[in-house]
């Protein structure tokens, strides 16, 4: 994951646990990634791939800061270091500086755009608000209308967070009526301190030791409640199963589906282990995850070191296997961990209901939401064994889906 301008941004969310990164750089208003460091990274990162296909994922911050050229000059040095494979962008965006030139270079260069937006202007605006407090939901509708315009392939990324989490489906069908086919609906889970610790940060690193700074860690006012976000999936589900499937991709159901059939999940958050996502900063430094840009996580910098040599460090290693390998006994026997996996590490601040560590925050959430999504998910992992599009299902009766193994008696 690509941090070009680093954590700079021309919104101030109020959720947002990037915003304060600025503070572990002296020059905070000085965060762009230099000419050398980027052709450092294009050609270290395509060298290190093993297949025939490199995928860049571009984000920040807000990465339109940098203006178009900056982008043309690394689509150019991927023309350059390609090596006979084929390069993929994605590029992340709060969509308010779009306009006909940025949609033009897009389209152009065939770019996945992810349009950061909310839900409808009353949930997007509660949060997502620019240097001066003002709204921006219309600024970023002209931004997907310019993308429409030119034809840029888009999905949306929707945090789930203390307000439009009790609006679960006012938001997935506000989603599907701008014409958003993919859809990723992260949780908004931050916690912060009374005091500021590591560098001055008031949100807190993640649970992974003992650092004293966190015992007085609270959950922060917007942070989405786990039962909430549980109910949140399931609702959205629900009517995503009568009339959706094979239309409307949402990423955890993607996840599940692959989960329950014995294939990977396809995002970190629901495999068994982590580890290969890691983060690069506009200066090149290196971190294990972009939710772990902290100085005990800095891997190395890309201008000293190779990525090949960072990403499979035995720092970062250890940092991957140690989602698995740290699950309390809560959860290694949970019925629903074929799914789950314990979800993000970052969120396992909890304690199990035997006081061991390492419970998830979203846990009683996601038990909810695994269970209530059983029937269908052993539905359509028949019809794909039986060659047969999940899409089917829609027209199967709920009398022939296969029996929940969460109901009583059902086996």
């Amino acid at each position: 994951m690509t941090k070009p301008v680093g954590s700079k941004c021309n919104l101030d969310c109020s959720y947002c646990f990037y915003l304060e990164k600025e503070r572990l750089y002296g020059e905070p208003g000085n965060m762009r990634m230099k000419p050398e460091v980027l052709e450092a990274y294009v050609r270290d990162y395509i060298a290190a791939q093993p297949g025939p296909h490199v995928s860049f994922a571009w984000q920040g911050g807000e990465p339109t800061l940098l203006g178009v050229a900056f982008f043309r000059e690394a689509v150019r040095l991927q023309e350059v270091y390609a090596q006979g494979k084929t390069i993929e962008n994605a590029f992340q965006t709060n969509g308010v500086l779009l306009d006909d030139e940025w949609a033009e270079f897009f389209a152009k260069h065939h770019f996945l755009v992810g349009l950061s937006i909310d839900g409808p202007a009353h949930l997007h605006d509660t949060y997502r608000v620019d240097k001066g407090g003002k709204p921006t939901f219309d600024r970023v509708m002209v931004g997907l209308q310019v993308l429409k315009k030119h034809g840029v392939e888009f999905n949306t990324l929707t945090t789930v967070h203390r307000k439009n989490s009790v609006q679960p489906l006012e938001v997935y069908r506000f989603l599907r009526e701008i014409g958003s086919g993919y859809i990723q609906f992260i949780p908004i889970v931050e916690r912060s301190v009374p005091n500021p610790g590591e560098k001055d940060l008031w949100l807190v690193a993640p649970p992974d030791d003992a650092d004293p700074g966190t015992l007085d860690a609270q959950v922060t006012p917007w942070s989405v409640r786990p039962a909430e976000f549980g109910e949140f999936l399931s609702r959205i589900f629900d009517e995503w199963v009568q009339r959706d499937v094979g239309k409307v991709f949402v990423q955890q159901f993607d996840a599940a589906l692959a989960n329950w059939t014995g294939n990977p999940a396809g995002v970190c958050v629901f495999s068994e282990n982590c580890g290969r996502a890691l983060a690069i900063e506009h200066n090149g430094d290196i971190y294990s995850c972009d939710h772990y840009v902290y100085p005990r996580y800095n891997l190395g910098n890309l201008m000293n070191t190779s990525l090949a040599a960072m990403v499979d460090s035995p720092e970062q290693r250890a940092f991957g296997q140690a989602k698995s390998a740290t699950l309390p006994r809560y959860c290694r026997e949970c019925p629903v961990k074929f799914a789950c996996h314990g979800e993000c590490p970052k969120h396992r601040f909890l304690r199990t209901p035997q006081g061991e560590a390492g419970l998830n925050y979203l846990c009683a959430g996601y038990k909810k939401f695994f269970a209530h999504i059983d029937s269908p998910m052993r539905t359509m992992g028949a019809l794909l064994s039986m060659n047969q599009a999940p899409a089917y299902i829609m027209q199967t009766p709920r009398s022939q889906w296969l029996p929940s193994r969460f109901e009583r008696g059902a086996r």
